[in-house]
């Protein structure tokens, strides 16, 4: 369990770096709410209307709104790729990595919806239950603002865990409980709500990734313990996003849909790949043949990795949502890192020439390796033994090695977030120049003759990145609704009668039953001519209590021993008989094959959360197909959000994602 300053998190008043931008982040989304909204107005007012007046001018107000969209978008594109403020605080001469900003969401209030359920489903004094809600509502908005460190991923795994023991005691398959959970996308910052508890999880899920991303870009980069954890950070991120991928397969949200997920698996692989790279060239890159030859590969791999994921970033539907500056840098990267590979192979070529006390055999193996295929009239070994042939292909690469960095250089430059990062430009300028000053100091006599093109690399590595999963079992955390009994019994899926008192009358030690299980214990071989049969106790009845005294974790010999306590006075017991379970599922209950009810998203927000008529009798519920299903309507918008089409009504309209549905089951 977390304990003191952990169980709150960060204070969000902090004036700190992160905080001041998570609280543009939430700044940003109320706007972003607002505008959605607004846009929704307009969009039922324009399908009502059949003044041609009206439609113009809502036609006009409606471009207004979504311009507007479209510039709070991009300051949130702005937000995701202010990289400077997650970085190491030590002066570094690294290209930044990328962090995940955290989902920002709205406060939950569980007082009402638990302390119901507990009256109502459990039949006990909710009252006695209002400090544990309490601790359960404190740990939510601590997960608000985790500390960036082992203690924040211990508190959100914790408060993750505690919602599978929140969701089996509270959240019944047959209904939905009231409570209401919004959260909003890390990307275009559109809402999205559910009265499914499983959205809360899968959020939770999200910014677990998104904190391990932010603890790996704060490591210092500079010494080989700071780079092992920032690999650790990255690899542990991408387990996560995977593990959510894979687990929550119908999320709402476009920042946890299964395309951009695996966007962002393949973006945290590739900055662990590059870490490693990092880690391997931190004591020095020696000048030495096969030093060279190995770090060619390995660089060669880093870039590889970047072109993969900024080619997953330019697909669709990913391209849409993703930060234009994140597949920059993406791009910016791979060309920078194949740069380096052949300015490397480039040394090799030019500044080692085979001797006679060399291995010719090793360094021909070697040299080999890094190519998939040689240039047209060249060999490996004659490479090697001839000085001019050895120049040529040298300077080849150095000529390659200089349009890739001229590209990342250009691609950085038209890029203005990009543009503005300092250290960014300094390594692409650096690296650019020493190559250029490495072709300066060959021989130029020639180059008009040479008609020889540096073939490509083939990337390789030694140290293979791969996700690790995350590893719940290692957070212990205690339920903190223990006292309901053994969840195994006491859960939201079954349900008992009232509890009913038994005066037990026992002579000589003969209660008239035997005792099974283990917490809570069943009565067993029950006698029905004794006395505890003729006041109501049936066979298969769970024991509660004894004498007064809670044993809904007790054991049958602890049991036992209370009734041998008072000898052969009479004793009472509190019994419950459990009811069929396999009641029908709630009629407007509507479920995917996985169980994850569907999306009611942003339809919920233009609707006031405090002024809903809880007596006014829903019509008809119509069906309400979420973002993910085949069948839907695009709507005109410029963030692409979740569309749906109405089922059959009396007017055979299709409604947009913003008609308001007044229904039993709609999420407000």
């Amino acid at each position: 369990m977390l304990t003191g300053l952990a169980r709150w998190g960060c204070n969000p008043l902090a004036e700190t770096g992160r905080s001041k931008l998570q609280n543009q982040r939430a700044v940003l989304n109320q706007q972003i709410l607002k505008a959605v909204r607004m846009r929704a107005g307009a969009e039922n007012l324009l399908r009502a209307t059949t003044n041609n007046k009206v439609r113009e001018q809502v036609l006009l107000e409606l471009s207004f709104v979504n311009s507007d969209l479209q510039i709070l978008k991009e300051e949130l594109e702005g937000l995701n790729i202010s990289v400077e403020v997650y970085q190491n605080t030590e002066e570094t001469f690294s290209i930044p990595l990328v962090p995940l900003g955290l989902k920002e969401t709205k406060e939950v209030d569980f007082t009402l919806p638990l302390k119901d359920f507990i009256l109502e489903h459990y039949s006990e004094d909710s009252s006695e239950y209002e400090d544990e809600i309490a601790d359960l509502m404190d740990l939510r908005q601590a997960c608000r603002t985790p500390s960036r460190d082992d203690a924040g991923i211990e508190m959100l795994i914790s408060y993750f865990l505690q919602l599978g023991y929140v969701e089996n005691r509270f959240f019944p398959p047959t209904r939905h409980m009231g409570v209401l959970f919004t959260w909003y996308d890390s990307f275009t910052g559109v809402p999205v709500c559910q009265q499914n508890l499983l959205l809360e999880k899968a959020s939770i899920l999200f910014n677990i990734g998104a904190l391990y991303t932010q603890i790996g870009t704060r490591c210092n980069r500079q010494t080989q313990a700071g780079l092992e954890n920032a690999v650790d950070a990255f690899q542990r991120a991408a387990g996560v996003l995977s593990y959510l991928k894979e687990t929550f397969t119908h999320t709402p949200s476009y920042d946890m849909s299964p395309a951009m997920l695996n966007v962002l698996v393949k973006m945290m692989l590739a900055q662990a790949q590059e870490c490693v790279f990092e880690q391997i060239g931190l004591p020095g890159i020696r000048n030495e043949f096969f030093t060279l030859a190995k770090m060619t590969q390995e660089v060669a791999k880093v870039g590889e990795v970047y072109m993969l994921v900024n080619t997953a970033m330019n697909q669709e539907p990913v391209k849409e949502n993703i930060p234009y500056s994140w597949s920059k840098l993406a791009q910016i990267k791979s060309d920078h890192y194949k740069a380096l590979a052949h300015y490397f192979i480039a040394t090799i070529l030019c500044d080692h020439e085979l001797q006679s006390g060399d291995d010719e055999d090793e360094q021909e193996k070697a040299l080999s390796q890094l190519y998939d295929y040689m240039p047209e009239g060249l060999m490996v070994l004659t490479v090697l033994k001839d000085k001019v042939q050895r120049k040529q292909l040298g300077k080849a690469h150095l000529r390659k090695a200089i349009v890739y960095h001229e590209e990342a250089l250009r691609v950085c430059g038209l890029c203005k977030k990009l543009r503005n990062i300092d250290v960014l430009q300094e390594v692409l300028t650096a690296a650019h120049k020493r190559s250029l000053l490495k072709y300066a100091q060959q021989e130029t006599e020639d180059d008009f003759l040479s008609l020889i093109q540096a073939p490509d690399i083939l990337p390789k590595t030694e140290h293979k990145i791969e996700t690790i999963a995350p590893q719940f079992s290692k957070v212990k955390v205690k339920d903190f609704f223990h006292r309901l009994g053994p969840l195994t019994v006491f859960s939201a899926k079954q349900r008992w009668t009232a509890p009913r008192t038994i005066r037990i009358h026992h002579k000589a030690g003969e209660l008239g039953f035997s005792l099974k299980g283990g917490s809570p214990v069943q009565i067993y071989c029950l006698d029905p001519a004794c006395s505890a049969a003729s006041m109501g106790l049936k066979e298969g009845d769970y024991i509660i209590s004894v004498g007064g005294m809670d044993c809904k974790w007790l054991e049958v010999n602890e049991v036992l021993g209370k009734f041998s306590s008072v000898g052969e006075q009479p004793i009472e017991i509190e019994v419950i008989s459990c009811q069929d379970t396999a009641a029908s599922m709630h009629s407007k209950s509507a479920t995917y094959s996985v169980g994850m009810q569907k999306t009611y998203s942003l339809i919920c927000l233009a609707m006031d959360e405090d002024k809903i008529d809880q007596t006014k009798k829903a019509p008809l519920k119509l069906p309400f197909l979420s973002w993910g299903t085949k069948n839907r309507q695009k709507a005109a918008s410029t963030l692409c959000l979740p569309s749906a089409v109405a089922g059959s009504s009396r007017t055979k309209k299709k409604l947009s994602p913003f008609t308001l549905l007044n229904t039993e089951s709609s999420l407000y």
